[in-house]
């Protein structure tokens, strides 16, 4: 099977990507090999969505970035993969939620990913996935002193081997 990455962005799009190169401070682009088998690993989500649980989850922040357009909210959700379409409440400022709100799935693939665990394309899923806000301030200060470790943290204690982003 070969995966366009790209098949759903604009074409304009590609060589941004492929073109960018490392990163200040890298020496070239961050790639880690797998090394399990996916039909033996335990795999998350990440979306970046904006998507919380409404019952009892705060929704992200979106004042604070209406006053402050070049910020994004750095905090992020333990989404349970439980949780059903109606429970889920999404806050971004960047895209459309109607179709979201509608079906979850589009940004946070759950059910897809239980069937291919049910199937035994992956081993399992993690009990929980995880929601960030898409867009952040450029300098990603926040996000590396408290919200990727953070999340490291909540992924390694479910032993996720794989995490897939589910941008939206």
């Amino acid at each position: 099977m070969k995966v366009d990455s790209y098949r759903f962005l604009p074409r304009s799009f590609r060589p941004l990507y492929e073109a960018r190169g490392p990163f200040p401070g890298e020496e070239e682009p961050v790639w880690s090999p797998f090394g399990k088998r996916l039909a033996e690993s335990r795999i998350a989500l990440l979306t970046s969505a904006g998507c919380y649980i409404k019952a009892n989850q705060p929704r992200f922040d979106l004042d604070g970035e209406k006053e402050r357009p070049e910020w994004g909210d750095p905090s992020w959700r333990a989404i349970p993969s439980t949780a059903q379409p109606g429970e889920i409440g999404v806050a971004h400022l960047h895209i459309n939620d109607e179709d979201l709100l509608a079906d979850p799935e589009i940004a946070l693939p759950m059910q897809a990913l239980a069937e291919l665990a049910g199937e035994g394309a992956i081993g399992a899923a993690t009990e929980e996935h995880v929601a960030v806000m898409g867009y952040q301030d450029r300098r990603l200060k926040d996000w590396q002193r408290t919200t990727a470790p953070e999340i490291e943290s909540l992924l390694r204690g479910q032993q996720a081997d794989g995490l897939v982003l589910a941008p939206a």
